[in-house]
């Protein structure tokens, strides 16, 4: 049975929503991604800075792709685990948070100044993602990391979870995001990319997902609830074989639908 698309907004003015992309994951010889071709359809762009992906000349050719289309560059801090590209957990304490994520911070920040532009926001990746959503304490690691070094940058987390409220305790402007392409459960958290489902593969049953978050509606649950989450960014994983063709869609989706694309924070 097809999933039919919620009928546009109605609302005046626009709405707005981020569109993030995860770009900047290529590695030496190893390629990863179609940043260009994803590029123009995004309005934010979390740039892996090192630890789990990306190199300095892939991170210098990104910030320079994001200054030139418009788009806000973020850091896209993870775990020190390039094999496992950042998604296997591992046992840290919060002061090696704090460390890691100002050290993240400082090299992606040399190659935006570089360029004469700067860092709009951060955005922790994968198991590192996933870790700071439910522990409290490593989340007020990665808070405290983010306004030592800048208090103006936004910090993105998982929509409802302990990162977004330990940016809130620090004083910063956060974004609480939400996945297009990814089952929930009923509690508002990723299922693991390790269960079967975990991924939504089809596009169409993607686009449905992400327009009825935006709507604030409620979604169905891998568990069989609903469960409605906030959502000020959309993201499109940059690592998937057709992300440009989702990231276009995705925002045409969300065009038609009467919502403007924009950078959290930017002006109307």
């Amino acid at each position: 049975m097809t999933e039919s698309l919620p009928r546009p907004f109605t609302d005046a003015p626009p709405r707005s929503i981020d569109l993030n992309c995860d770009l900047g994951e290529s590695f030496g010889a190893w390629h990863m991604g179609a940043d260009e071709a994803v590029m123009p359809y995004v309005s934010s762009a979390n740039v892996a800075c090192g630890f789990h992906a990306g190199d300095p000349r892939t991170m210098l050719r990104t910030v320079d792709l994001a200054r030139d289309a418009g788009v806000a560059i973020g850091a896209h801090v993870a775990l020190p685990d390039l094999q496992g590209f950042g998604r296997r957990e591992m046992r840290i304490s919060p002061a090696e948070a704090h460390a890691m994520t100002l050290y993240q911070l400082g090299a992606l920040a040399g190659f935006t100044r570089a360029a004469r532009t700067f860092l709009r926001h951060v955005k922790p990746h994968g198991a590192l993602y996933n870790m700071a959503a439910r522990d409290a304490a490593l989340a007020d690691a990665i808070a405290a990391a983010v306004r030592d070094f800048d208090p103006m940058l936004v910090l993105v987390g998982l929509a409802g979870s302990e990162l977004p409220r330990a940016g809130e305790r620090h004083g910063l402007a956060i974004a609480h995001e939400a996945f297009t392409d990814r089952r929930y459960r009923a509690d508002g958290s990723l299922v693991p990319r390790d269960e079967a489902g975990a991924l939504i593969d089809d596009i169409e049953a993607s686009l449905v997902q992400a327009l009825a978050i935006a709507r604030g509606d409620a979604i169905a649950t891998q568990d069989g609830a609903q469960v409605r989450l906030r959502a000020d960014t959309l993201c499109v994983h940059g690592d998937h074989p057709d992300a440009p063709l989702r990231a276009r869609r995705l925002h045409e989706a969300l065009s038609g639908a009467g919502l403007r694309i924009a950078a959290t924070g930017s002006a109307a």
